[in-house]
């Protein structure tokens, strides 16, 4: 290897270096502000390791608010719309790729429309429809409502159109019908785009904050975002306190990208390759 390619390597790798940290620094004064006191936590400082290390804060973080059922509903209801997201998109965008029938483009273009309506115009209809039900402080309008998403129905449409059409050919002369087909030949083939809309959905209800704090009320139905504004009050915010349990909380988002992150990168790169 030549020197001037040598150089153009160690400069490369030194801007790619540089820009990781200034990616990581956030992070990290996060994590380091987690073990300040609350004095330290306040200054006005770019640099993220305190003077002292108070490891008591993790106590005194999950001693001032029930973490322990926070995370037990976070994970029920991200879970359970994962579930659902997952079973929706696969089902529909099967059938808005592999079945003909009359107004199916038309159909579709109505499914993508909903993507440009705010969330914020549909709050009041879907508070409203919830309290109707009888739903109000339960985890059904934590999980119901958001089972299904436009988005995730459009990213598994693009990966059935990709699969070739002798497949279904194929199982349809053996006696395969179209349930059977889904399960056990066009499933395994898309997991890379399944597994994309699930770690998209667990991650949009996991970090969701507005609408658990509109339809819950009570202590025990609250989720991990909502239990995070606990260390803000009038009196201003427990910094210290608040980066620890932030730590806390974004450690299962982290852990769940880097399983998926293979999976999220095929999905992204046959994503609207047909169709």
């Amino acid at each position: 290897m030549s020197g001037r390619r040598v150089i153009r390597h160690m400069v490369l790798y030194a801007l790619l270096g540089g820009g990781g940290l200034i990616m990581a620094w956030p992070f990290l004064w996060m994590l380091g502000t987690a073990f300040k006191d609350l004095a330290e936590a306040l200054r006005p400082t770019l640099w993220p390791w305190p003077r002292q290390w108070h490891w008591d804060n993790v106590r005194a973080t999950f001693a001032a608010a029930p973490f322990g059922r926070y995370f037990f509903n976070s994970f029920l209801v991200a879970g359970a719309v994962t579930l659902g997201v997952a079973s929706t998109a696969l089902t529909a965008g099967y059938a808005f790729a592999r079945l003909h029938f009359r107004g199916r483009n038309v159909l579709f273009g109505c499914v993508l429309a909903t993507m440009m309506v705010p969330f914020e115009l549909t709050l009041i209809p879907n508070y409203v429809l919830i309290s109707k039900l009888g739903w109000y402080n339960t985890h059904a309008a934590l999980i119901v409502p958001w089972c299904a998403n436009a988005f995730s129905v459009f990213l598994m449409r693009q990966a059935f159109l990709g699969l070739p059409d002798d497949f279904f050919d194929a199982a349809k002369v053996d006696g395969c019908g179209h349930l059977r087909f889904l399960a056990r030949i066009a499933a395994p083939l898309v997991k890379p785009a399944l597994a994309t809309v699930a770690l998209f959905a667990f991650l949009g209800s996991y970090n969701a904050l507005l609408w658990p704090l509109i339809v819950t009320a009570e202590e025990s139905m609250r989720v991990v975002q909502v239990g995070l504004t606990y260390f803000q009050g009038d009196a201003g915010a427990q910094v210290h306190l608040l980066m620890c349990a932030t730590a806390f909380v974004i450690l299962p988002t982290v852990a769940l990208y880097f399983v998926a992150q293979r999976y999220f990168v095929d999905a992204a790169l046959g994503a609207g390759l047909k169709g």
